[in-house]
């Protein structure tokens, strides 16, 4: 994790480079899978998971049984937290509920707006060494509040057939039971597509590795939405003389923990907190059971030190940090100035892991620089809205001027003929033919 002091602009593209990989392979491969299971279905499934992990469970619907049973596995330590968590994220959610809209912009002209929640939701949970059933709670709540009439999860499961029990629990809380023990980019494919058994949804959100990713970039080209560009984890902590190093140094780890290609990156105004977090990190980093895959996200992030805090919001602009942490004097004159971030965490004591798991914030972010125009996960992300427009005879004719002369600037006659035939006893210029 290297150092940088003062550097000039023309370096700092290079400084705010996120971990690249040529995925041309795995493209080829996304594709494959894709057609495979567009063409063939549940028998496709099982034929790219036992290939791919060597085996397939014999059902792949989880069933009513399976979901109850799930808290027999799950310390009730663990059910407390998930449901305190739960709590946060449904109220923040909820909150967040849309006003119709109904203006009348003239006399006779009515304009409404309104919010409809997406039918059919599918949901990716990833299994494997940390199964994200924190993920679940993020985009399950905020679904079944929008009023999503089905929600599908797919989450892979274990050689014993068993899907994680605290990702089952969380689901149980969430009030989802379609779930289905498949992994990867197939898993994508089938909500996408649909088959036999896993049905056919509109959207699809959740993280995933780069097959995941890839596959979910791909069907989105296919009249499948997904909830935005994802690429690797991220982390960016503004700190200054006032902050505790050991705190800015468990910051930057707890981001480097999730992968080999997370980056945590330190934008601070005072070399000698640089210097003691440097130090920190490496002494930290000797005690995480993730050692070596944070060892590898290290390599990816870096120190960078400036003189003034302008300087330091400038560079943060830039960057467009998926999880941005204040950690300074008077952080929301900083927190004010800053345009592009995906969740803002503000003050010594408020850790990116409160919004990862339970302060109510959703924790899917737009990542790679998309924070700069893409927002994170709400509960706008599983509706869509309807605009209706009633006009009166009065109204549309106080329009009509305006609309008719607009159309013949346009070259488009029909459009206003839509408005004559309606006002001018149904009669229409035709050219004479003669």
């Amino acid at each position: 994790m290297e150092i940088f002091v003062n550097p000039p602009k023309e370096q700092w593209p290079e400084l705010m480079a996120r971990v690249s990989s040529n995925d041309d392979d795995i493209a080829a491969i996304v594709n494959d899978i894709l057609r495979k299971v567009k063409e063939g279905g549940d028998a496709a499934i099982r034929q790219i998971a036992t290939e791919v992990e060597g085996f397939c469970p014999d059902v792949l619907q989880v069933t009513e049984e399976e979901i109850a049973a799930s808290e027999e596995f799950v310390s009730a330590k663990l059910q407390r937290a998930i449901n305190a968590a739960a709590r946060n994220i449904r109220e923040f959610h909820q909150a967040q509920t849309p006003v119709p809209v109904e203006v009348e912009t003239m006399a006779g002209v009515v304009c409404r707006r309104r919010a409809i929640p997406i039918e059919k939701v599918g949901l990716y949970i990833p299994g494997g060494s940390a199964p994200l059933f924190s993920t679940l709670l993020m985009l399950a709540i905020p679904a079944k509040l929008a009023g999503c009439k089905e929600i599908v999860l797919c989450t892979p499961c274990g050689k014993d057939g068993q899907v994680n029990p605290a990702v089952l629990y969380a689901a149980q809380v969430c009030g989802v039971s379609k779930i289905y023990k498949i992994g990867g980019a197939q898993a994508v494919a089938a909500m996408a597509y649909g088959t036999e058994t896993v049905p056919k949804v509109m959207k699809i959100f959740g993280p995933g590795n780069r097959f995941v990713t890839k596959a979910k970039q791909a069907v989105s080209a296919s009249g499948v939405a997904i909830d935005m560009p994802a690429g690797p984890s991220e982390v960016m902590v503004m700190a200054d003389e006032n902050a505790r190093a050991s705190f800015v140094a468990c910051d930057l780890l707890s981001q480097a923990e999730h992968g080999p290609d997370s980056q945590a990156i330190l934008v601070c105004n005072d070399e000698i907190l640089a210097n003691e977090v440097y130090m920190e990190v490496e002494a930290q980093t000797e005690e995480l059971p993730r050692r070596e895959i944070v060892e590898r996200a290290l390599e990816n992030s870096r120190i960078v030190v400036f003189d003034d805090v302008d300087t330091m919001v400038e560079f943060a602009n830039g960057y467009a940090s998926e999880h941005l942490i204040i950690n300074m004097e008077d952080p929301w004159s900083v927190a004010d100035r800053i345009t592009a971030a995906g969740s803002i965490f503000i003050g010594p004591y408020s850790p990116e892991s409160a919004g990862d798991y339970a302060s109510g914030t959703n924790h899917t972010l737009p990542t790679m620089g998309w924070a700069a125009s893409f927002s994170g996960v709400g509960l706008d992300s599983f509706l869509h809205y309807i605009t209706y427009q009633e006009l009166s005879k009065k109204g549309l004719l106080s329009l009509s001027n305006v609309i008719i002369s607009m159309a013949d600037a346009e070259g488009l006659t029909a459009h206003g003929n839509a408005v004559k035939v309606r006002l001018y006893n149904n009669k229409i210029e035709r050219r004479n033919e003669d």
